[in-house]
């Protein structure tokens, strides 16, 4: 027997609060390129109707169902979608690894969307499941 440091009975909530973490984390990345806030340089002057535009949206949008818990499996699909596009469409043609490609977070965040795709939103969600 396997003394857990965290009991196995948490796992929904710590799945909950990581799903709210990582959507609050995400925001950012669509906020600063829909509202300009948090700033980032690189968003100077973008166009809604641009490929970085429409990135921006699917960004805040599904980064809100994910924070609130609703339609968690088909948001946190789409966005693991975006995603695998940015690393492979972006950054993954500069070099082999990631930490030399700067893709390590689009990676990531790949992976933890498609963990919630496949595992549901935990707890602390609107959605029941």
């Amino acid at each position: 027997m396997t003394r857990r440091i965290i009991p196995e009975r948490y796992l929904p909530h710590v799945q909950g609060v990581l799903r709210i973490a990582t959507a609050l984390l995400f925001l950012q990345h669509g906020a600063a390129k829909l509202f300009g806030y948090p700033h980032v340089d690189m968003f100077n002057d973008l166009k809604l109707f641009s490929f970085l535009g429409a990135a921006g949206v699917i960004e805040v949008v599904g980064g809100i169902l994910l924070l609130l818990g609703l339609f968690t499996r088909p948001a946190a699909f789409v966005l693991s979608g975006e995603m695998a596009v940015a690393y492979f469409g972006f950054h993954a043609f500069q070099a082999f690894w990631p930490i030399q490609n700067k893709g390590e977070l689009a990676a990531l965040y790949c992976f933890v969307f498609l963990f919630f795709a496949v595992a549901g939103p935990g707890k602390f969600a609107l959605d029941r499941e």
